[in-house]
């Protein structure tokens, strides 16, 4: 092996040819300023742009399209279309229905009104909503919340009717308050919830609805009307010897051991998915035949007497609405589109790298990773690729820690944007 000493301009590269001289922006007054964070925070997607430089009734009708997206895809709708949406409406209903009954159980109320949920709803959206991929329906935190909270009110046993108006009472404003959030555009304020605290709430109440149908699974007649753990577990232990019904837990099992073996056969052989979709239903009806015949719904001891405990107040004490916003991943969005359509308005390339320059993140969180991971996903949608400039190093090390540098490519993070340039430049006219 030879070594020898070369030229300085070996040793040394020249500069980069993408230097640019960074000039010092115009200045703004106060009321620019504030007139332009409210563009950016309210109106980031440019909702008004679809209206620019058209006549005053191509406007109205393209406001009537936006309000009822119907008028536009109806006029493209053909036969084949429409048998794919009814083998998606068979599909959704075989989950739904006994979905719907369930959650109608978790809000104390007879199983037609959570069928309701799912049918009306749907049949608005038809006309007013725009995406293709969507259930709409009842959830099962907020059965169990407005169930919760209602009967502390109101004994759902005692006085039904009553109940009922508190819990349409109690629908109607929710959706007056989650239409004023989308009206007003306060998507936003998710953002201030971390990715960690979401989940958290989301695991807690999903243990605490996994109780509640402990009822159910035992057969147990006399059940606390608490959802509190110590509550439900000292309901349930103490319905041991006298109120659970063998044939509802065997029935129960049975099910439940079904339901899961058609998700791992959805999953191991994808040509089978129709197997889970169709297993609830499925079970709805076999467990209803099995519970008639046995007269399972019958035969029981009642509870006797009640020993109170002491018991620890564990309630959920708030609700999380995701309205699936992300304001920095719609702005970079945003101008990724604007770019697009200027470039082919000119005729220029095609974009096939979006470089983001790090060095303005300190720090990183699980929130920002899924962030992250949602922009790397649409953005392959839009054959294009991520790259990411001079993050730090607390940064790097949790991007390697959540292994979202294996989704991007190790070869996609760069020390600055101009080695990103200089780098991926070439490989562009590689690209087809």
């Amino acid at each position: 092996m030879e070594i020898g000493s070369g030229p300085s301009s070996r040793r040394h590269p020249q500069p980069s040819s993408h230097i640019h001289k960074v000039e010092r922006p115009p200045q703004q007054n106060l009321l620019t300023e504030f007139q332009t964070v409210i563009k950016e925070t309210f109106f980031h997607d440019e909702p008004l742009k679809a209206f620019r430089g058209h006549k005053c009734h191509t406007r109205f009708f393209l406001v009537l399209q936006a309000i009822f997206p119907i008028l536009e895809w109806a006029r493209s709708y053909n036969l084949e279309k429409f048998t794919g949406d009814l083998i998606a409406g068979l599909t959704i209903a075989s989950l739904c229905v006994p979905q719907d009954i369930a959650y109608a159980k978790l809000a104390n109320l007879d199983p037609q009104y959570g069928l309701y949920s799912s049918f009306v709803p749907p049949l608005i959206y038809a006309f007013m909503g725009s995406s293709r991929d969507i259930a709409i329906g009842p959830v099962a935190v907020v059965s169990l919340l407005i169930g919760t909270m209602a009967q502390k009110e109101i004994d759902p046993q005692k006085n039904a009717l009553a109940y009922r108006r508190l819990v349409f009472t109690a629908t109607f404003f929710a959706g007056v308050t989650q239409f004023a959030l989308g009206f007003f555009r306060l998507g936003f304020l998710i953002d201030f919830l971390s990715h960690a605290a979401i989940v958290g709430f989301m695991a807690g109440a999903a243990i605490t609805i996994g109780l509640q149908q402990l009822k159910g699974l035992l057969g147990i007649t006399n059940f606390t009307k608490k959802t509190d753990i110590i509550s439900v577990m000292h309901s349930v232990f103490g319905s041991v010897h006298h109120g659970w019904n063998w044939q509802t837990i065997v029935i129960g099992m049975s099910f439940l051991a079904f339901l899961l073996l058609t998700k791992y056969i959805a999953k191991k052989y994808p040509k089978l998915f129709w197997v889970s979709a169709i297993a609830p239903l499925t079970s709805v009806i076999v467990a209803t035949f099995c519970v008639y015949i046995t007269r399972a719904d019958k035969e029981g001891v009642a509870i006797l007497a009640r020993k109170r405990i002491w018991q620890a107040h564990i309630a959920v004490s708030f609700t999380v609405s995701d309205y699936n916003e992300k304001i920095e991943s719609k702005k970079i969005l945003r101008w990724l589109s604007n770019e697009e359509e200027d470039l082919k308005i000119n005729s220029g390339p095609r974009i096939k790298y979006l470089v983001v320059e790090m060095s303005p993140v300190t720090d990183i969180d699980t929130s920002g990773i899924h962030s992250f991971e949602e922009l790397h996903r649409t953005l392959q949608n839009r054959d294009v690729k991520l790259v990411l400039a001079n993050p730090g190093a607390i940064v790097t090390e949790k991007l390697h820690a959540s292994e979202f540098t294996k989704k991007i490519g190790e070869d996609m993070i760069f020390l600055t944007v101009a080695d990103a340039i200089e780098t991926l430049s070439p490989r562009i006219k590689e690209l087809p």
